[in-house]
């Protein structure tokens, strides 16, 4: 089984790249989706959080106080506080699914995940595909999207990586500057590529 990362900014086009390789037989996991998941069902990692951000950071049903939290890790610059309960509990997780799927004859096991590249080329990736696109493209596609404010997605970019400054760390680097459907073209194509170089 061959594992690979998949990053990129915001509005990059990460997710319908991986939907792509989903549709060739890929299994997928999308970061986000799974932090979520373990923020509010691993224990140990629910206590660390309300050790660190106070109760307030869960609602009385269990499930994640949001806003609270959002408000205490984001606009009190806290993120890495919070990245650093969060990250080992998510790859302990990522690793421990890689090798279920593995066992099941999976034969591309991808994660993708904006902070993949964060702290230099994950050790436990086989290869990295980095997703490359204009930043007012960027802008204008999760105002569609999410139907956010121009404003707030300059923020959330704004505090992200630049990741041009990271393609030495990427083995493919795709431009996603044309349409969704040049998108699925090109996402297919690699695929492909990945395949016959193994």
């Amino acid at each position: 089984m061959i594992r690979i990362g998949v990053t990129g900014g915001i509005g990059s086009g990460k997710t319908t790249f991986c939907k792509e390789w989903e549709k060739r037989g890929a299994f997928v996991v999308f970061a986000d989706d799974v932090a979520k998941e373990l923020m509010v069902s691993d224990e140990q990692l629910i206590q660390q959080i309300k050790d660190t951000f106070g109760d307030e950071a869960y609602l009385h049903d269990g499930s994640l106080n949001r806003e609270y939290l959002a408000e205490e890790a984001f606009a009190k610059n806290r993120v890495e506080e919070l990245n650093a309960l969060v990250h080992p509990v998510l790859w302990k997780h990522i690793d421990e699914l890689a090798l279920i799927k593995e066992r099941e004859g999976i034969e591309a096991f991808v994660y993708e995940a904006a902070l993949l590249l964060k702290k230099g080329r994950p050790k436990n990736v086989d290869r990295v595909v980095l997703l490359l696109a204009d930043e007012q493209q960027r802008i204008k596609r999760v105002v569609y999207r999410d139907g956010a404010k121009e404003e707030q997605v300059k923020d959330r970019i704004s505090k992200q990586n630049s990741f041009e400054e990271l393609t030495h760390l990427a083995d493919y680097v795709i431009r996603n500057d044309g349409s969704l459907e040049d998108l699925k073209i090109k996402a297919s194509e690699l695929f492909d590529r990945v395949f016959e170089e193994v």
